[in-house]
């Protein structure tokens, strides 16, 4: 796929209107380091996609979280309740329940849905709501540790994140792979899970230092990073890593046709850009 920049966003699900804990970088196509954008802004989740939807340019976005929740496993996102039947009808009904909400939060969503999330021990075992999509699962099988979008408690939870970014998602004029086909022209919004992408630079743990990010980066094909600290907030090293990393496989299929994706999984629980 041919584009001609690629941004990486780290994501949060945190209270709040702006937040430290999500960064944005940008790396061109033609290639250069990757930077931050606005760095030591706070950004808002509205501020973030009001950037994303003025974009015409042939940009990739990946954000930090997931699309989708767990459908294959029950035939169903919530079993046993009426259920939407496809992602996008899922991010309508997120963003209808939640939108008395501030800040693009999802309390009421979470009430609204309340016996299918894990807050803790008074829910019972956390494995039994802990469902895990199709792409969770192959991440699993090659020995990583994928959150469930239903775990709403520890520091490894990405669901309150997901939930929230699904409230913009069902008002973003931008594409959304692979729920919609790849377009000829103009933006393109996918799913990224920044620790993939430092996987594929040979890092292990957070980024937050000059030397472990630039090692990162070499292995990606990239440039050492240039402007920043010795030192940084992983929020920073993991948007970083993963806009260089979306720019060094984006050219390859087989991250655009993973094995298991298929229509039905596409259209309901979507898929992770950089796991094939």
């Amino acid at each position: 796929m041919t584009f001609d920049r690629f941004v990486a966003v780290d994501w949060t699900g945190a209270v709040g209107e702006r937040h430290r804990a999500i960064a944005v970088a940008e790396a061109d196509a033609s290639g250069g380091p990757p930077r931050l954008v606005m760095p030591g802004h706070r950004w808002s989740r509205a501020e973030v996609f009001a950037m994303i939807d003025a974009t015409d340019d042939r940009t990739l976005f990946g954000i930090d979280m997931c699309f989708g929740l767990p459908f294959a496993d029950r035939g169903a996102y919530f079993p046993g309740e009426p259920s939407p039947p496809d992602a996008r009808s899922l991010w309508r009904e997120v963003a209808g329940v939640s939108a008395a909400d501030p800040h693009h939060a999802v309390p009421a969503y979470v009430a609204h849905r309340r016996r299918h999330f894990w807050l803790g021990a008074a829910d019972g075992p956390r494995a039994d709501r802990a469902r895990l999509r199709v792409v969770e699962q192959a991440d699993k099988a090659r020995g990583n540790t994928p959150s469930s979008v239903f775990v709403l408690l520890g520091a490894a939870q990405c669901g309150k994140a997901s939930l929230s970014g699904m409230r913009l998602l069902a008002a973003t004029r931008v594409p959304v792979w692979p729920m919609d086909p790849v377009p000829d022209r103009g933006p393109l919004l996918v799913e990224i899970y920044c620790r993939l992408f430092a996987q594929l630079g040979g890092a292990r743990g957070k980024l937050r230092s000059r030397a472990t990010l630039d090692t990162a980066l070499a292995a990606l094909g990239s440039p050492p990073s240039r402007g920043l600290p010795e030192h940084f907030d992983d929020h920073a090293g993991d948007a970083l890593i993963s806009a260089a990393g979306m720019r060094a496989i984006a050219a390859d299929p087989r991250y655009w046709r993973p094995a298991g994706l298929t229509p039905a999984i596409a259209a309901t629980e979507g898929w992770t850009y950089g796991l094939a």
